[in-house]
């Protein structure tokens, strides 16, 4: 096949990844602004490279011609999570979606590969619009922990070493890895709330200063510089206290005191 051919071929599966890419990251954001946990952690997506789609479809004896009809995993997205339950949060959350229609799922967590691979794979069909008009692909949709992405990134490139070939003291050691990181998730996991609370915590922290500073910069057009100095320097003591409550009472305040100011500049 043509190196143009190929280009033309992929540039749909491209494109979901960028577009999947960016609403799976908004969909984070949503959660932040929100002030609401968000199961996703990070989001990652790659196109599989030609030399890749090649050496699989040998290896299943797929036709050049039949490739996009039996290759699902074309275009792939990464879902990483800080916990096994979230895993399982975010299937149900891509369930869900009306943008995504699952064809198949393959849970690797419950049912740990024999290399100790653990994952949770989807298969869904995504609808792209391109030069060429509408167009339905297939994307693979990889959900796991940090630690299982961790073991998996060192696992795939030690396959790509030793061409699938990995000598035994080193699958061994893997697969030793491998009960470590299970061991690792069930840790986290035992502590999710406390860890949950605190990131929690940060988050509204966080919010409250954005609203405060924003509130701020817009009250230096409308007040007096003196009462501005007196503004900042009772925002940063609060700060310094790092007590919420105080926090909160202080961006009640200066909202009161945003809407007297822009009441009056309207009037």
């Amino acid at each position: 096949m043509e190196i143009q051919l190929w280009r033309e071929i992929l540039t749909p599966y491209d494109q979901a990844v960028k577009e999947l890419i960016v609403k799976f990251e908004h969909l984070i954001k949503e959660h932040k602004e929100k002030g609401i946990y968000c199961p996703i952690e990070q989001v990652k997506g790659r196109l599989k490279a030609i030399s890749s789609i090649l050496d699989k479809a040998q290896k299943k004896n797929i036709e050049i011609s039949q490739i996009e009809k039996k290759l699902d995993d074309i275009a792939g997205i990464r879902l990483i999570c800080q916990f096994v339950e979230d895993i399982y949060k975010v299937v149900e959350i891509i369930r869900k979606r009306s943008d995504l229609r699952v064809v198949s799922e393959k849970d690797y967590i419950n049912h740990m590969k024999d290399s100790g691979y653990r994952s949770y794979h989807i298969i869904a069909e995504y609808d792209v619009e391109t030069l060429k008009g509408h167009k339905t692909i297939n994307v693979e949709i990889q959900i796991r922990t940090l630690a299982m992405d961790f073991w998996s990134t060192i696992e795939h490139s030690l396959q790509y070493k030793y061409k699938k070939n990995i000598p035994d003291h080193i699958r061994e050691r893997l697969s030793r890895a491998a009960d470590a990181i299970i061991v690792l998730d069930n840790e986290m996991s035992s502590v999710r709330s406390e860890i949950m609370d605190a990131q929690n915590s940060f988050l509204i922290q966080a919010n409250m200063v954005a609203d405060i500073l924003t509130n701020i910069q817009n009250l230096y057009h409308l007040a007096n510089k003196r009462e501005m100095l007196k503004i900042q320097d009772e925002f940063y003591r609060i700060y310094k206290e790092d007590n919420l409550e105080h926090l909160e009472r202080f961006r009640r305040e200066l909202d009161l005191m945003a809407e007297g100011y822009r009441a009056q500049s309207y009037h």
